[in-house]
């Protein structure tokens, strides 16, 4: 993190209620790094990294579809310098019933996960999402995520990601 950074951990009161509900989760879950607000928004993966002084691969994105057979929220988490393939996601989550996955509007994302389109956390859901992990996630020790406000984030390794979802690890992003 560039020593330039505004970052602060004000008081758990003071937090949007949000980020207070990823703190609890992860308190639950025995990590070791609270949620810190930045001064900025951080709604996109370039302004998280800009924002914190990070590589953009290091900012652990959240993107959500909705599976159309069931209407299920479908989260990947991948490298904020990537793009997630669609049809590999697809593939897995739908399997060979031939299901599609569909985009996910601002109510739909808001609905099942209880954020909002750039405070997406990869915990602490509304409603559990069908979570799946880039593999590309790993090529860094340290990363962050979204801390379901666009202004909080934390500090976790892609084994801490893993290990905090319960979700497994796949390729998911677009070859270039």
């Amino acid at each position: 993190m560039s020593d330039t950074v505004s970052v602060f951990a004000p008081s758990r009161a003071s937090l949007p209620p949000g980020v207070r509900r990823v703190a609890d989760a992860l308190a639950a879950l025995g990590h070791p790094h609270v949620p810190v607000m930045l001064d900025d928004a951080a709604r996109t993966a370039q302004q998280a990294a800009d924002a914190l002084g990070v590589a953009l691969g290091q900012i652990a994105k959240s993107i959500i579809f909705r599976r159309k057979s069931d209407d299920r929220a479908v989260l990947v988490i991948t490298s904020g310098d990537l793009r997630v393939d669609e049809k590999k996601v697809q593939a897995i989550v739908c399997g060979e019933a031939g299901g599609k996955l569909g985009r996910a509007d601002a109510d739909f994302v808001k609905a099942k996960t209880g954020f909002s389109i750039g405070g997406v956390s990869p915990l602490a859901h509304a409603e559990p999402p069908l979570t799946l992990i880039d593999e590309q996630l790993f090529r860094f020790d340290t990363i962050w995520a979204a801390a379901g406000h666009p202004h909080g984030v934390f500090r976790l390794s892609p084994d801490d990601l893993r290990r905090l979802t319960g979700a497994p690890v796949h390729d998911v992003t677009v070859v270039v």
